[in-house]
């Protein structure tokens, strides 16, 4: 690439040549998109495109007016170079970047048949064969009081000028960094995709955050239902403070059927010794019988109470330490509901400061 060439348009494209051998099937030209650029040779009035893959030019075209850019599909087109001897074709991102290329390719063609144009009628004023072949007579401006020989040096005179600012225009561009424009081009749109990358993994993280947000949402649910179930618990519990009050009442109740039971087994036994010495009163006998039978009988309802109240304070005891059992279990479960929410909180307090 010569420092007197200048890009005026440049974009993206992946870019493929026409197989030499079938004529039909794309031949890739690299694996990822290039910058694909139109550039202007100012000395010699034509227009490139050119495209550089590494230190490689993938594409060197010289558009001529006869050329013509075809849009195949939607993000594809292509143009045909008889010096190259191949078809050149471009895939674009989208459909917009194909519009504005074609356009340039147009505008750039036009510029091409205009400079050709303009170089043969400069071709035909100053060269005196082609006048004196073609008999025709030379405007008056060019026929002066000087002579031809005058009006040539004037013309070489100033051509020399000429090429003499253009070397200086192009000094001063080359010290102002200018030639590598392509290269901040190349840069530019790395950086560009650099930034599409950024996009995406900030929607993914995004996304991230909403799926953390249901996540932390439903541990709320199961936290705040959890909480209830302590909460019946704690009221069972409560409810055990009752059993408690039960048992006590219970156990007051053992101690005084005990209590009766001893002050029965002391009447029977005082109502034994009484009988030995009462034989002759056969009536006060049998009356006594009784009175022992009864209090036997009495006796035994005694002690099956007392049976049923200790079985009872047994199933009171047992249920009492199964629900302490459940409250440490659920508290267990809390603590580690609560730890898995504050580390999502951390987790989320750190994305967002990212």
């Amino acid at each position: 690439l010569s420092c007197r060439e200048q890009p005026i348009f440049s974009t993206r494209a992946h870019v493929f040549q026409i197989d030499p051998a079938t004529k039909r099937n794309w031949i890739p030209a690299s694996k990822h998109a290039l910058t694909v650029s139109y550039f202007y040779d100012a000395t010699r009035n034509v227009y490139r495109i050119i495209s550089v893959g590494g230190t490689k030019a993938i594409i060197n075209s010289t558009i001529t007016p006869n050329m013509t850019f075809t849009k195949t599909s939607q993000k594809f087109g292509q143009w045909a170079d008889s010096r190259a001897n191949t078809v050149y074709g471009l895939g674009f991102a989208s459909e917009q970047h194909l519009s504005q290329f074609a356009e340039k390719f147009q505008e750039v063609k036009e510029a091409a048949r205009l400079a050709r144009e303009k170089s043969q009628d400069k071709t035909e004023l100053t060269n005196p064969a082609l006048n004196i072949a073609s008999h025709q007579v030379l405007p008056s401006p060019i026929i002066s009081s000087n002579g031809p020989g005058e009006d040539k040096l004037f013309r070489s005179q100033s051509a020399d000028v000429e090429i003499t600012t253009e070397k200086e225009r192009l000094k001063k561009m080359l010290s102002e960094g200018s030639v590598s424009e392509v290269q901040w081009e190349a840069e530019f749109f790395s950086l560009q995709d650099n930034n599409n990358k950024l996009v995406a993994a900030l929607h993914e993280a995004n996304a991230n955050v909403d799926q953390w947000k249901k996540q932390l949402a439903a541990y709320q649910e199961e936290t705040e239902t959890l909480r209830q179930r302590v909460v019946e618990l704690e009221s069972q519990g409560t409810h055990d403070s009752s059993s408690e009050n039960n048992k006590e009442e219970l156990s007051q109740t053992l101690e005084e059927l005990e209590l009766l039971i001893k002050a029965k087994d002391e009447e029977i036994q005082m109502l034994k010794s009484q009988k030995c010495g009462r034989w002759e009163a056969e009536g006060e006998r049998e009356e006594t019988l009784q009175k022992l039978q009864e209090l036997e009988a009495r006796n035994a309802e005694l002690e099956q109470r007392l049976h049923l109240a200790e079985q009872t304070l047994a199933e009171t005891l047992a249920e009492r330490e199964k629900i302490q059992n459940e409250v440490t279990k659920v508290a267990e479960i809390m603590d580690v509901k609560i730890f898995e929410l504050s580390e999502i909180r951390q987790g989320l307090a750190k994305l967002v400061e990212s």
